[in-house]
């Protein structure tokens, strides 16, 4: 005899709107708690399938389903069976109909899906030689071309997708595939938002671990991938026309006025280290050089009063001490 739970997920499937309503409402109820989420979870073969279906449906009864999916993948075994069950591509698909009402909570269950190394290739479609790619490539032109200051922003947690898959080798070598520029839009992001602007910082950090093999690649964007990781680290004060001078035209420009500091040392944690990965290269340190990068460091740092921040300040600018003694000037700076 079919338990109560079984019959409530058996109306998920129910021809009437009204019942189907209903039973998705409280299906969406059941996974805000974690006892829901365990009774659910053991009918999962069940609930994946029947919720992923009412996806396509019309915002009454879709909202609620994407709400119960994303509650359900946080937890990580019935993430990874979304992720057999293709919901995927299930999300894409759905996010890029026309008219779709659901875009923020289907980008939010791709957050939990991407958690997974499974979800990750899937995102990438890895599997698929013709098709590698496509997916990133839309949710990249989506979070690029739709901030909106002020408002609801629909793709800002694209941002933290970017930084999950470039956790992985595959994925960075996507985003720094020069033919893609991918990298390049995404560092190009000028956004208010925290959320965008931790994503976009973890990805290039991500991608810098690259620069063994890639760095050729991230040059080539020098003339924005510098200011996005000088800028955060460049500390209060207005810079001298000596020190402006030996700096490209952007960095020259918005560090000879005042500007708003970076106030999340999550923020300059990331670009101090993307940095580190940066001149850990002989060639990375000639542009570091060429962009007066390390005046940038000892300002910054005279500024800095978060203890990591401050931490990978100093071990950037030890990689410079046998050149520049600038370890030593940060040191006495702070002093």
């Amino acid at each position: 005899m079919a338990t109560e739970l079984e019959e409530l997920i058996g109306f998920l499937s129910a021809p009437s709107p009204p019942v189907k309503k209903i039973a998705v409402d409280i299906v969406r109820d059941y996974t805000g708690s974690e006892d829901g989420l365990e009774s659910l979870g053991k009918y999962s073969n069940v609930v994946l399938p029947s919720l992923s279906r009412l996806l396509g449906e019309k915002k009454v009864v879709s909202e609620p389903a994407a709400q119960a999916l994303v509650n359900l993948s946080q937890k990580p075994e019935l993430a990874g069976k979304m992720v057999e069950m293709h919901m995927v591509r299930t999300s894409m698909e759905t996010l890029y109909k026309q008219d779709c009402e659901i875009t923020s909570l289907l980008i939010m269950l791709l957050v939990n899906l991407t958690q997974l190394d499974a979800g990750i290739d899937s995102l990438l479609q890895s599997a698929d030689e013709k098709m590698h790619g496509l997916y990133v490539m839309k949710l990249v032109r989506s979070f690029c071309s739709s901030s909106c200051e002020g408002k609801f922003d629909p793709f800002e947690h694209v941002a933290s997708i970017l930084v999950n898959i470039s956790k992985k080798e595959d994925g960075r070598k996507l985003l720094l595939d020069q033919k893609r520029c991918l990298l390049k839009q995404i560092v190009r992001n000028d956004s208010k938002s925290l959320l965008r602007k931790r994503g976009v910082a973890g990805t290039i950090r991500n991608c810098c671990f690259e620069a063994e093999n890639q760095l050729q690649n991230l040059l080539l964007i020098s003339e924005f991938l510098w200011p996005a990781l000088l800028l955060p680290v460049a500390g209060n004060k207005v810079y001298s026309e000596e020190d402006t001078r030996k700096m490209p035209l952007e960095l020259a420009s918005a560090l000879s006025i005042e500007r708003e500091p970076v106030t999340d040392p999550e923020i300059r944690v990331q670009a101090l280290e993307a940095i580190y990965l940066l001149i850990l290269q002989e060639a990375g340190r000639r542009a570091f050089w060429s962009v007066n990068g390390p005046r940038i460091l000892q300002v910054g740092y005279a500024d800095e009063d978060d203890p990591k921040a401050m931490e990978a300040y100093e071990r950037a600018g030890s990689l410079l001490i046998q050149e520049s003694g600038l370890n030593e000037e940060l040191t006495e700076t702070s002093s």
